[in-house]
């Protein structure tokens, strides 16, 4: 799996100048993020690590999601990507979360839709959260890439408007 170089390049750069810290807790794109911020340069000094949490009972008991919630709507929304986030930063202690949640099939569940809910936190805050809706015949990888690589571009804008508001 390829990202863009100058993309990853950027992002290091930007979390290395403003000497902040990244974690990522992904599910539906289970690790896709994680790889991508393990091959940017120097991550290790401000990438503090990840998980992957694709069921509800780890979402439950590792990121502290509210259980009633998870079960109504499958893990799949918009506050569970935002509880998802900032319980990360949490556990992590770091400056920065993402947080991905939602399909990457068309299942029963998802009313046969693929979609994803992905969140950033910031500082203990929710800066963003968007939902990503793609056509329903995408393949299950490429859905995967697709909202890695759209969720690294946000992340791109969203660190710098925080630069320019600092």
């Amino acid at each position: 799996m390829e990202f863009q170089k100058n993309l990853l390049n950027y992002i290091s750069q930007s979390l290395l100048t403003s000497g902040e810290t990244i974690s990522i807790v992904e599910s539906v794109t289970s690790g896709c993020l994680q790889l991508a911020f393990s091959q940017m340069p120097n991550a290790s000094l401000f990438y503090k690590g990840g998980m992957t949490a694709y069921t509800l009972p780890e979402k439950v008991r590792l990121l502290k999601v509210d259980r009633t919630e998870a079960e109504q709507c499958d893990c799949v929304s918009e506050n569970i990507a935002e509880t998802m986030a900032l319980n990360a930063s949490k556990l992590f202690e770091s400056d920065w979360a993402i947080a991905t949640t939602g399909y990457c099939t068309p299942i029963r569940n998802s009313l046969y839709r693929i979609f994803a809910y992905f969140s950033f936190a910031y500082k203990g805050e929710i800066i963003l959260t968007k939902k990503l809706e793609l056509h329903p015949k995408t393949q299950a990888l490429n859905a995967q890439i697709y909202y890695t690589e759209f969720i690294l571009g946000c992340f791109k804008s969203e660190m710098n408007q925080m630069l320019i508001l600092k």
